[in-house]
């Protein structure tokens, strides 16, 4: 339901594009809240879905590496989302843990979780940032997610730092790389939405934070 998902998406993909880490990525799906909200008609949650998926395709398209990955809408294709998170589980060992970043609703980690082999739990890391994610499942607690035996790896509230004046993204409007347009785009759709209020003047990429996280400090000082 929350726009800022759509900032979000772009700017995680071109970190890790930048920081030439996108083979990295093994599962991305969005759209998670698999129980419709009441509050958001029919014809807004499909254009949610859509420009959800653009946001992933176009990003992934216009700054490639993505190529061999699939963007899984969660709430059309919960099968496949979970198969294919449960799949990257099942890949995991001590030496090559899966990192999760829980930017959305903890349902689709759970259902993979038990789906998937529990020997291979110990090596999955969850991050998350914000209890609006870890408590908003229909399905699983977040103490539910905690009691497969993964690893909780939690950050400060990046909204603090990461959702900001819309005007101090302003750079990135006519900025010479259209990618980095497309991203200020993307951000923009977010600010305009008519549905929720609270990204009226805020330009948020706010669950990127955990990306940045993993590509400059999860493995440093603890």
């Amino acid at each position: 339901p929350d726009p800022d998902d759509l900032g979000g998406t772009a700017v995680s993909l071109a970190l890790l594009r930048a920081a030439g880490l996108e083979d990295r990525l093994v599962h991305y799906s969005h759209s998670c809240d698999i129980v419709a909200v009441s509050r958001i008609s029919k014809a807004a949650e499909k254009e949610r879905h859509e420009m959800m998926q653009l946001a992933c395709d176009g990003t992934a398209r216009r700054w490639g590496g993505f190529e061999d990955l699939t963007f899984i809408d969660v709430k059309w294709n919960l099968d496949e989302a979970i198969e294919d998170l449960a799949k990257a589980i099942n890949a995991s060992t001590a030496e090559d843990p899966l990192w999760i970043v829980e930017a959305g609703e903890p349902d689709l980690i759970g259902l993979a979780l038990d789906v998937s082999s529990k020997e291979k739990h110990n090596f999955v890391k969850v991050i998350t940032h914000h209890p609006a994610n870890d408590n908003t499942g229909e399905f699983y607690e977040w103490e539910e997610i905690l009691e497969f035996n993964v690893e909780e790896v939690r950050i400060p509230d990046q909204n603090i730092l990461l959702k900001v004046e819309e005007e101090r993204w302003d750079w990135a409007m006519n900025y010479p790389d259209h990618r980095i347009q497309w991203i200020w785009l993307l951000g923009k759709m977010a600010e305009i939405d008519d549905v929720v209020k609270f990204q009226k003047g805020y330009w948020d990429c706010s669950d990127a934070g955990m990306v940045l996280y993993w590509i400059t400090g999860a493995n440093l000082n603890g």
